[in-house]
């Protein structure tokens, strides 16, 4: 069964960074790839790290640090969200700046990959503080932002809102510049379909997935961590699609429903007091319950380092997919090969969102615009042909999904990189 291979034994306290180096060097080693190369592969371009000073609504003065990394741009410019968490730091941004380049050449579209982001806590802050932060932000990283050099997006904690301030501040040095940012607002310049696309993603994955495995999606019974944008549209189309949403949880807990989770109802719950807590129509379950509740498919959509080496024994699920960036760490990624439960890595399930800003992008570049259906229809066949040729190297290998996932995506770095001579 895929997923069954069994990764090399994870050393300890690797950090996010290293485990994603760790996943590059299985992939390296199947592609039989010289270190010569690898090496660069590992390493990222530019590491950025700025002083942000912000005023608060109660006059202190208060000092936040910002990251933009650039990782690889061998097959396009540098793509990468931005995200604003106090868990933000320099090893997660190199991880998930990494993941994007994979992610990028994975679905074969024109990027490389670069992630950033400020340790702050947009939560506890007003609309001025969050536009201060962003616009301190903006200015600090310019120089190495650029529609053919690097364009951001949203990521945790920052929206549509968000980038067209982005978009706004880095207007004022440049001019008028659209495709510096997507996932903005379709007012301006932002594609139809962008705000479902990364849901919609993971369900034409975990569909693909199911129907590999011989799954009925409809009756399938779907466990989800986290109900934010991903989550809570990768719920909407599983519920629409016929499956049984029976668990859902985020930051404030988790409820349960062996018959089925109304998902409508949940959505409307959650558009109204901005999180699921107090939903009445199922049982209350513990946040950290729901990696226990027995399923067909379990998705975490929140942030990463989720499932680790403590709770994967205790997965009961016969297919994991990642929604979110880095949801498992290497021990479990170990546990559940050994327990033969195939991980549909996020590199794969959750590149939707990035395709979609492609889209975006290109839309900004040619100032002509396509339709939602046209968007959702490019989409879906992307993610089916990256689907299809990861299942190849799958059966072919008889490596796991993510194994197959990164020798895919690296050797089209590593051609890429040949070709220009690098």
């Amino acid at each position: 069964m895929p997923g069954t291979t069994t990764q090399t034994t994870k050393k300890p306290h690797l950090s996010p960074y290293q485990e994603v180096n760790h996943h590059i060097e299985n992939a390296a080693r199947l592609l039989e790839i010289s270190a010569d190369y690898v090496l660069p592969m590992k390493s990222c371009y530019r590491e950025l790290q700025v002083q942000i000073l912000l005023r608060r609504d109660t006059g202190k003065l208060e000092e936040f640090t910002g990251f933009r990394v650039q990782h690889n741009a061998a097959r396009g410019p540098y793509k990468g969200g931005i995200r604003y968490h106090p868990s933000v730091d320099l090893d997660e941004v190199r991880a998930l700046a990494s993941l994007m380049t994979w992610k990028t050449a994975l679905v074969n579209i024109p990027f490389g990959g670069a992630k950033g982001g400020v340790n702050c806590d947009p939560t506890h802050m007003s609309d001025r503080e969050v536009q201060g932060i962003t616009r301190i932000y903006t200015r600090k990283i310019d120089m190495a932002l650029g529609p053919h050099r690097d364009v951001p997006a949203p990521d945790v904690n920052t929206n549509p809102r968000v980038m067209a301030w982005l978009m706004d501040e880095y207007g004022r040095k440049h001019g008028h510049t659209p495709s510096i940012v997507t996932g903005k607002p379709v007012e301006m310049g932002g594609s139809k379909g962008r705000e479902q696309a990364t849901g919609w993603g993971v369900f034409c994955v975990m569909r693909d997935a199911l129907k590999e495995m011989k799954i009925p999606l409809k009756g399938a019974r779907i466990a989800l961590q986290g109900f934010g944008n991903v989550g809570s549209f990768t719920a909407k189309f599983c519920h629409e699609a016929g499956a049984k949403v029976i668990a859902v949880s985020d930051v404030t807990g988790g409820y349960y429903s062996e018959k089925g989770i109304d998902i409508e109802k949940l959505l409307a719950h959650a558009r109204a007091h901005r999180s699921i807590a107090g939903f009445k129509e199922a049982e209350p379950l513990a946040g950290d319950k729901i990696f226990e509740v027995e399923c067909d498919v379990l998705i975490p959509a929140a942030l990463g380092d989720v499932i680790t080496g403590a709770n994967a024994p205790k997965v009961k699920t016969k297919l994991l997919v990642e929604a979110a960036n880095h949801p498992l760490d290497l021990d479990a990624d170990e546990i559940l090969a050994k327990r033969a439960i195939p991980v549909i890595p996020d590199i794969l399930a959750n590149a939707g969102g990035v395709t979609a800003s492609y889209f975006e992008w290109t839309q900004n570049l040619t100032q002509f615009f396509w339709t939602e259906k046209e968007v959702i229809e490019k989409l879906e066949n992307t993610m089916a042909e990256a689907f299809r040729t990861v299942q190849t190297v799958v059966k072919e290998k008889k490596v796991s999904y993510r194994t197959a996932a990164f020798s895919v995506a690296i050797k089209r770095v590593y051609d890429a990189m040949i070709l220009r001579g690098i």
